[in-house]
């Protein structure tokens, strides 16, 4: 799975004009799953998300995870993550897992977080979504994890 991880202020994501998640201070994961994900992968990959320590602690230093700042999480799925763009200048996405996989493991790595006490809301799979965020930092991370 692959994830891109930005600390907020606040974020929210719009379907049809109508806002079908939002967070507070936290996160605002984008997350994308590839072939070879399993459950397991995308529940190792939010655990380990719930405590990064990107929050700053009363010195000012990043030192705190989500998990002990009481933020909350916006978890979109995207696809593009997958981007392959080694050959000429149109994306493919073929690295992409398929829908029906892609969105249960996008679901499942969104039940982790609340299941580790994380107050976490989504957008909507394969919805054309508008997103709003007011970055925090700005703290942006990359992950990926290790698929066979």
């Amino acid at each position: 799975m692959r994830a891109l991880v930005q600390r907020v202020r606040d974020a929210q994501v719009t379907v049809e004009s109508a806002v079908v998640g939002r967070t507070g201070p936290g996160l605002l994961i984008l997350v994308c799953a590839m072939p070879g994900d399993d459950e397991e992968v995308a529940t190792a990959l939010a655990t380990k998300i719930s405590k990064l320590r990107i929050f700053r602690d009363e010195a000012g230093k990043m030192n705190l995870s989500l998990t002990q700042t009481g933020g909350g999480a916006l978890v979109v799925s995207q696809f593009t993550l997958a981007a392959d763009t080694s050959r000429g200048n149109r994306p493919g996405f073929s690295g992409a897992a398929k829908p029906d996989v892609a969105e249960a493991l996008y679901l499942h790595f969104a039940d982790t977080l609340k299941g580790l006490g994380i107050a976490t809301e989504t957008g909507r799979f394969g919805a054309e979504m508008q997103v709003q965020l007011t970055n925090d930092g700005p703290v942006t991370l990359w992950l990926d994890t290790d698929t066979p």
